[in-house]
């Protein structure tokens, strides 16, 4: 990775930032305490009264949109019923089909296999695979690839962490208003799924389009966004990844399973 002052000084603060996140208080408190589990009932029972479809969704949903809105009733609940809309509109079938995305799947760019030491899924993206394609169907497979992830969460378990490789990364990879769709789905309609993310083989001209996109990711993601330097690359995904677990293009022992197929 080349190395510029400008481009340190970024990269650090989010190292710095990533190394922060409290685990535990992601994962290891699958139990809510007694204020939150109060809060819960709250926010269901006003959910429920403007949308009775509501009572179909279970009570770690209803969590996952509290606690990313740091326990405000009001704000979770606005974001909860905004995303329920946003759900009856976009995803009418209820799942997006590989029909409806066919060029985002040909790129051959999101994986799924693994778990991470705390068993959360592992998925790794390509970034240097992406191409820009209408920005529709990009938002499908994003939604497409979230449901496919959540779908398989191991027991026990509300998170994910991804690995994005930005090796190969180009200008010809860049797309912002792609990136800003992706980041407006993952935060406002799968709150609390994400539980760490390492950026790897990161180019310097990729920093161009992380300060365009950096000032629209909320604070809570932040926490979770780590850059990983090329040195360290495999000290860090073993610290957190045992190597049965990690894929083999890291120095792993498991292949690597596309999207479509897992």
């Amino acid at each position: 990775m080349e190395s510029s002052n400008g481009k340190e000084s970024v990269m650090s603060m989010q190292v710095n930032e990533g190394m922060e996140v409290n685990e535990g208080i992601e994962e290891s408190n699958f139990e809510s305490n007694e204020i939150e589990r109060n809060k819960m009932g709250i926010m269901r029972a006003l959910v429920e009264r403007e949308d009775p479809s509501s009572k179909d969704v279970d009570d770690f949903m209803i969590r996952r949109f509290l606690r990313a809105r740091d326990l405000d009733i009001e704000k979770a609940s606005n974001l909860f019923l905004k995303y329920l809309s946003w759900r009856k509109s976009f995803v009418p079938n209820g799942s997006i089909s590989e029909s409806e995305i066919p060029r985002e799947l040909a790129h051959n760019k999101l994986f799924m296999q693994g778990l991470d030491k705390t068993g959360r899924p592992i998925v790794v993206v390509f970034g240097g695979r992406h191409k820009r394609t209408k920005l529709e169907e990009f938002k499908r497979f994003v939604v497409y690839s979230l449901d496919k992830i959540s779908a398989r969460m191991p027991a026990g378990k509300e998170k994910f962490v991804s690995i994005a490789d930005l090796e190969g990364w180009g200008y010809v990879n860049s797309d912002i208003r792609g990136y800003l769709a992706a980041l407006s789905i993952l935060q406002d309609c799968y709150p609390e799924r994400l539980g760490k993310l390492y950026l790897v083989h990161v180019p310097y001209v990729f920093m161009t389009a992380w300060k365009m996109v950096y000032p629209f990711i909320d604070n809570k993601t932040k926490k979770k966004i780590v850059f990983v330097e090329n040195k360290k690359l495999s000290s860090m995904l073993l610290s957190d990844i045992d190597e049965s677990q990690l894929p083999d293009t890291y120095g792993g022992k498991l292949p690597l399973v596309p999207i479509q197929d897992c």
